[in-house]
């Protein structure tokens, strides 16, 4: 009896967290692009399944039950599944979610899809060695047949879909989670086996060879770091420009900080202020971009909550994996390791799928079986499902990409009822509210269309919200707040020709005329090297030019 009781507890438990953890895989048709509200609605309803299994899981358990043997397994599990998924893809067998990328998994991008793997690839590598050691080190006369079989099976298991990983993350052309991948993989091996004891040897033994294979390991190393630098070189730049525009606005608050949600806009108004000034270089002109994520998350917190709360939570993620590598939780450890690591130079805490793992990571570093935690946990989980499914704008997501498509054939009238009726429930949302006041803009009502505009000024970096409002107050023959609106674009992103362009016809307004700013704006949009040539430039140009000869 107490075995099938166990063996129920076991698998509610492993339910839970396949339930969980496979949040990765959903892939909800019928929204916008990489739009993540899919993901969040599946938590909901899942929430509450889970909440129940833990609940059953926890009355009936006997025996000390540990989390980390089933978040372990289903990491493996869901690794093997995205891998697949992604080979798949490669091949031509299946189809990617972002038109530009063959590879993305069930993601919509290649980076954080490298980044889910690169998560994994550790507690597959961990599993994989102790299992293979434990098969190495047992007798084969102990009667411990079955025992022996399911290690086997673990092993061969675990080894294929760490080199069913290892075949795509090159593919994903990722170089965050390939540096994820490498750190946490040495982190595994290098506690698994005693090097340091055999470096202390070797080191004594043959210290003249030593000093050469350490030589020998920094070229390599530097040569790496300089390869992967310039493989994406221009890349690389921009995120370290975002790094300095990002450290600069913690500088500024590093205590009170801008509050959650504000990172996007406490990052255009630093960049602005940044450009503003004038002395900045070409390159960081060039590579400098409105992005909708920080590329660091701990920036991002260091941004929006302050200094302190980073430190907490730095302190909160080293205790717990201090106790995971205490009770030999190596794998788990691993995982953390590599989405910390990741967490460095991307966006991952954007996925629910990744807060999901990141939480359940830390609960199994530290956590051994408690009725009080199981309860606790149990109910937190079951307490977000219900508020998610009660404040969950899925359906307004749906209707909102049906309401783009007569935005696309103009039918702005129609869209215009459809925009409002769904404003406030989408109203956090700055690309709804952009196409809201473009929309407004469009049919000529220009002060509610600043109103909408204004709002999705505070909650996003884009430089075309700035111009867009300027547009507005000149229909209004507002020069001066239109010329404000114009100015603060091109300190935005000085590397558009577009906001230079306006600034042009603008000057060239009969009840706005300045020929000096005039003349300056032409010579910037006829000389100004753009990033990608098109038809919209050279368009651009030919008016600037009659703007002259008139």
């Amino acid at each position: 009896m107490n075995n099938v009781r166990n063996l129920l507890t076991g698998s509610l438990v492993y339910i839970a967290c396949i339930v969980l953890l496979s949040l990765a895989c959903n892939v909800s048709s019928g929204l916008p692009v990489a739009d993540v509200i899919g993901q969040w609605l599946y938590f909901d309803k899942s929430a509450l399944v889970v909440a129940g299994c833990l609940l059953m899981a926890g009355l009936m358990m006997e025996k000390r039950y540990f989390l980390f043997i089933p978040v372990s397994w289903v990491l493996v599990m869901l690794g093997g599944i995205e891998a697949v998924w992604g080979l798949s893809q490669l091949y031509g067998y299946a189809v990617s979610n972002h038109s530009l990328y063959v590879l993305t998994g069930s993601f919509f991008n290649p980076g954080p899809y490298s980044g889910y793997l690169a998560m994994i690839l550790p507690v597959c590598l961990y599993q994989w060695l102790t299992k293979r050691g434990e098969i190495l080190c047992s007798d084969r006369n102990d009667g411990r047949r079955w025992e022996k079989v399911m290690d086997k099976a673990g092993t061969m298991v675990t080894g294929g879909v760490m080199l069913l990983i290892l075949c795509v993350l090159p593919a994903g052309m990722s170089r965050s989670a390939w540096l994820a991948s490498i750190f946490s993989g040495v982190f595994v091996c290098s506690v698994h086996y005693p090097w340091r004891n055999w470096l202390k040897k070797a080191w004594k033994e043959y210290h003249g060879k030593a000093v050469v294979a350490l030589l020998l390991l920094s070229v390599i190393l530097i040569t790496g770091g300089i390869g992967i630098y310039h493989l994406k070189a221009d890349s690389a730049k921009g995120r370290l420009f975002m790094w300095k525009i990002s450290s600069l606005a913690v500088v500024k608050k590093p205590i009170s900080a801008y509050g959650i949600g504000n990172f996007v806009y406490a990052y255009g108004q630093e960049q602005e202020k940044y450009f503003a000034k004038g002395s900045y270089d070409e390159d960081e002109e060039r590579v400098a971009g409105s992005p909708e994520y920080a590329f660091n998350e701990y920036l991002r917190i260091a941004v929006e909550c302050g200094i302190p709360v980073l430190v907490l939570v730095l302190t909160i993620i080293g205790g717990c994996l201090y106790r995971g590598i205490k009770k030999k939780r190596i794998g788990i450890c691993g995982g953390l390791i590599s989405l910390l690591f990741f967490s460095f130079s991307s966006y991952p805490m954007t996925y629910p799928c990744f807060i999901i793992a990141f939480i359940l990571l830390l609960i199994a570093c530290f956590l051994d079986y408690s009725h009080k935690l199981m309860l606790l946990f149990t109910f937190v989980i079951g307490s977000v499902g219900v508020w998610l499914v009660r404040n969950n704008a899925y359906d307004a997501c749906r209707e909102w990409s049906q309401c783009k498509m007569l935005y696309s054939i103009q039918a702005y009238g129609k869209a215009k009822e459809e925009y409002g009726r769904l404003y406030p429930l989408l109203n956090g949302r700055p690309r709804f509210l952009f196409e809201y006041g473009r929309c407004l803009h469009n049919l000529k009502e220009y002060n509610a269309s600043n109103r909408i505009l204004q709002e999705a000024e505070r909650i996003s970096c884009d430089p075309m919200i700035l111009n867009v409002i300027g547009k507005n107050y000149k229909a209004l023959k507002r020069y001066e707040e239109a010329e404000h609106w114009f100015l603060r674009s091109t300190h935005r992103l000085p590397g558009r020709i577009y906001p230079y362009y306006l600034l042009a016809k603008l000057y060239a307004e009969p009840d706005f005329r300045k020929p000096d700013k005039l003349e300056q704006m032409v010579e910037i949009v006829l000389t100004k090297e753009p990033k990608i040539q098109s038809s919209a430039i050279r368009e651009m140009r030919d008016e600037v030019k009659k703007l002259i000869s008139r």
